[in-house]
C-alpha cells in the first residue's frame, strides 16, 4: 500500500514538473515575440517606455531560461553527492531570477532618467499603442496560465515566473498610458519617460521579493511559527507520544524537511518506539502541506508513570 502511494506521488510530481516545463517554454516563445515587437517599434518611434518594456521582456526571457534549467535539474533523483535531492537548485534559480529583475529595473531607471535630463523627444504612433496593447493581453494570459501551474506544483520558481509575467503586463499598461498621452499631445513627451520609471517600480518590487524569499531558503530560515505549532500538534495526536519538542524544519525548494523529538514511555520496546515514530512520520507527511521528509528522534520520558 505504502509502495503504491509513493509510486502515485512520484508520478504526480513528474506530471507537475512536465507541466511546469511546458508553461515555461510557452512563456519563452511569447517573450521572444514581444521582445522583437517592442524593441523594433520602440526604436522606430523613439519611445523610451516601449524600449524599457522590451528590456523588461528580455529579462522575462532570461528568467524563463533560468526557470527551465532550475526545473530540469531540480527534478533529478537524489544521488551519492546529493542525498537530499536537487530541489535547492530551484531556490538558487529563483535567487538568480530576482537578481536579473533588479538589474533590469536599474537599467530602465538609468535610461529613463538620462532621457529626461537631455529632453530626448519621442514620437509614439498608433503602432506603438498597438504593440503595448498586444503585450498587455499576451502577458496577462501568460500570468494566469503560469500561476495556476505554479500553485499546483507548489513551485516558488514557477510562481515567481508568473509574477514576472504580471509585472510585464502592468508595465505595459503604464507604457500604453504614456504613449497614448504623447500621441494625443506631443508636448507631453516626458510622459513616455515617466511611464518607463513607473515600469521600474514593479520590476524592483517583484525582483526584491523573489530575492528575499529565495535567500531565506538558502540560509535555511525556519517556516512560520504557525507551521511549527501545527507540526507539534499533529505529532501529539499519535497514541504513545507524551511530548513533541525541539522541532526544526527547513525548505528545500517547495519541499519541507522536518526534524522532531518525541517523548515516549521509557519501558516500551525498541520495536514499539520505532512503530510510534513511523506513525508520527506518516501523519506529518499526510497532514501538513509541503512536508516531504521527517526525521524522528525517540526520547524516553524521564518521568515514569
Amino acid at each position: 500500500m505504502a509502495k503504491n502511494q509513493a509510486s502515485s506521488n512520484a508520478a504526480s510530481e513528474k506530471s507537475l514538473a512536465n507541466q511546469g516545463m511546458k508553461v515555461t517554454l510557452v512563456g519563452s516563445v511569447v517573450n521572444l515575440f514581444l521582445i522583437g515587437l517592442k524593441l523594433w517599434v520602440g526604436f522606430a518611434v523613439k519611445s523610451q517606455a516601449l524600449i524599457a518594456d522590451g528590456v523588461h521582456s528580455l529579462s522575462d526571457l532570461l528568467s524563463d531560461l533560468v526557470a527551465i534549467l532550475g526545473l530540469k535539474y531540480s527534478a533529478k533523483e537524489p544521488d551519492e553527492d546529493h542525498p537530499y535531492g536537487h530541489a535547492r537548485i530551484q531556490t538558487v534559480s529563483t535567487l538568480i531570477m530576482g537578481i536579473i529583475l533588479l538589474a533590469a529595473g536599474g537599467l530602465i531607471v538609468y535610461n529613463a532618467v538620462e532621457a529626461i535630463y537631455i529632453h530626448e523627444p519621442s514620437h509614439p504612433s498608433l503602432l506603438a499603442i498597438a504593440a503595448a496593447a498586444i503585450s498587455i493581453l499576451l502577458k496577462e494570459w501568460l500570468y494566469w496560465y503560469t500561476i495556476r501551474v505554479g500553485k499546483a506544483a507548489r513551485s516558488l520558481l514557477i510562481i515567481g515566473n508568473a509574477w514576472h509575467h504580471r509585472t510585464d503586463a502592468l508595465s505595459s499598461v503604464a507604457v500604453l498610458i504614456g504613449v497614448v498621452a504623447v500621441y494625443l499631445n506631443p508636448d507631453w513627451h516626458l510622459a513616455d519617460m515617466y511611464a518607463a520609471l513607473f515600469v521600474s517600480f514593479f520590476i524592483f518590487k517583484v525582483g526584491g521579493s523573489l530575492f528575499v524569499s529565495a535567500f531565506k531558503e538558502v540560509v535555511d530560515t525556519a517556516p512560520s511559527s504557525e507551521t511549527l505549532l501545527l507540526l507539534e500538534r499533529e505529532a501529539m495526536e499519535i497514541e504513545g507520544v507524551r511530548q513533541a519538542h525541539d522541532i526544526k524544519a527547513r525548505y528545500l525548494g517547495p519541499q519541507l524537511f522536518v526534524e522532531v523529538h518525541i517523548v515516549v514511555d521509557p519501558d516500551i520496546s525498541v520495536r514499539k518506539g520505532h512503530a510510534i515514530a513511523k506513525q508520527v512520520e506518516r501523519r506529518l507527511i499526510e497532514r501538513v502541506d509541503d512536508v516531504e521528509r521527517v526525521i524522528i528522534h525517540v526520547d524516553p520520558d524521564p518521568k515514569r508513570d
